[in-house]
């Protein structure tokens, strides 16, 4: 019997309770990039991610959505593009020229490109709760928690809670020498039998239990 866990291929992993699903093998989209073991839960199935949650995402823009290993992502969160941005340069946010029939004339595309705020990434371990938004351009770091319902406008620390609208941050999880610890050990990219083989460390709060895993 093989104890080193699921194989991260699976697309649902977990018997008799489809709503889980491993994001890797579901999503095709080449501009979302998805890490091993991260999961979406959703009672209409996570099979609807990449539809459902990843909003105004369109291949001519050239933006990414970059999600890390071992996330945790609830029901309804929504991942904001950058395809939602409008131009603000003018008197008028509406976009005029995607209607065409004349209105394209004139029209200065760079008024637009400068709205664009690059990928998104959500880092390692990173939990995000319920129907929380994350909008275009916003970095959340390793082991990130970000509470349900947040809107998350701007880039969210390595283990810090977030949580309102627009999120803040509640509170830090560790200590900063702890947290600088955590990352340098980044057990997120262990091989998996190193995990397996150290999964209480992982889950536990002792620091040198971590840093002493084989």
């Amino acid at each position: 019997m093989d104890e080193t866990g699921p194989k991260p291929e699976i697309k649902h992993p977990i018997p008799m309770h489809p709503r889980v699903g491993f994001l890797k093998p579901l999503v095709t989209a080449p501009n979302i990039v998805i890490g091993d073991y991260t999961y979406y839960d959703d009672p209409e199935g996570p099979d609807l991610f990449q539809t459902k949650c990843v909003l105004h995402h369109y291949d001519f823009i050239g933006d990414r959505l970059i999600i890390g290993k071992f996330c945790a992502i609830a029901e309804g969160a929504r991942f904001i593009m950058n395809g939602a941005n409008h131009a603000m340069s003018g008197f008028s946010t509406y976009p005029f020229n995607i209607f065409g029939h004349g209105w394209e004339k004139g029209f200065d595309e760079n008024t637009w490109h400068r709205e664009l705020r690059g990928d998104t990434v959500i880092e390692n371990d990173v939990w995000i709760g319920m129907e929380a938004v994350i909008l275009p351009g916003v970095t959340i770091g390793n082991g990130a928690i970000v509470a349900a319902k947040s809107v998350v406008t701007h880039n969210v620390p390595d283990y810090a809670i977030v949580a309102g609208n627009p999120a803040k941050i509640v509170k830090m999880r560790f200590d900063e020498p702890t947290v600088d610890r955590l990352l340098a050990a980044a057990w997120w990219n262990w091989p998996v039998d190193k995990i397996a083989r150290n999964l209480n460390a992982i889950r536990g709060a002792d620091m040198g239990a971590l840093e002493a895993a084989v």
